[in-house]
């Protein structure tokens, strides 16, 4: 697993991230927001599965690789511009850890086992997948929840947390009501997904 190859990419993914513009304050540091987004990815990834393949290990460090070159702005402030920044993202990163496993000499089967992960197209049953998706919302818990409740029209937040939480597995909602959350985040969360079997 350890493989050189393996180390080497995964240093290469972290090399572009690192040259994200944007901070995030991270024990008082300002740190570049993609680079800390995928290690945090990567550390919930192995949380939750700690033999976690090759391929899932690559997709979680490279799911965001060079996110803040495609800027939310470029899209409608709307529904539909929203959609479509988010698949132009997922075909972008796609085809970034397609090349970036390419030039590290990675066979094309696992390069498409990754572009599988990364845009989402793995049967719904599928076990990594499902690992993948679950750290994605537990990032989100963990990290940005408080920031978007504060921003977001309550009914909205709701029905985001509602349609998250339909997509997580029992391990990946048991995981997120072990999390502390703030008072004001724990109770929406609660009110929010009361109908959807909460573990």
């Amino acid at each position: 697993m350890a493989s050189e190859r393996f180390a080497q990419l995964i240093e290469r993914i972290d090399q572009l991230n690192r040259q994200d513009p944007n901070t995030e304050l991270v024990d008082g540091v300002p740190m570049p927001r993609e680079y800390v987004y995928s290690r945090r990815l990567t550390d919930w990834v192995l949380r939750l599965e700690p033999t976690a393949s090759e391929a899932l290990r690559i997709a979680a460090r490279g799911q965001h690789v060079q996110r803040w070159t495609i800027p939310r702005d470029r899209y409608e402030r709307n529904r539909r511009g929203y959609l479509r920044w988010r698949e132009t993202l997922k075909t972008f990163h796609a085809q970034q850890m397609t090349e970036l496993m390419a030039a590290a000499g990675y066979p094309d089967e696992m390069i498409q086992q990754v572009r599988s992960l990364i845009v989402k197209r793995r049967p719904a049953d599928d076990a990594e997948a499902q690992t993948l998706e679950d750290a994605l919302c537990l990032v989100f818990f963990e990290t940005q929840f408080a920031d978007l409740r504060q921003r977001t029209p309550e009914p909205a937040m709701a029905e985001a947390l509602r349609k998250m939480w339909k997509k997580m597995s029992e391990r990946g909602r048991a995981e997120a009501l072990r999390l502390r959350l703030g008072e004001a985040e724990r109770k929406l969360l609660s009110e929010a997904v009361g109908g959807v079997n909460s573990p």
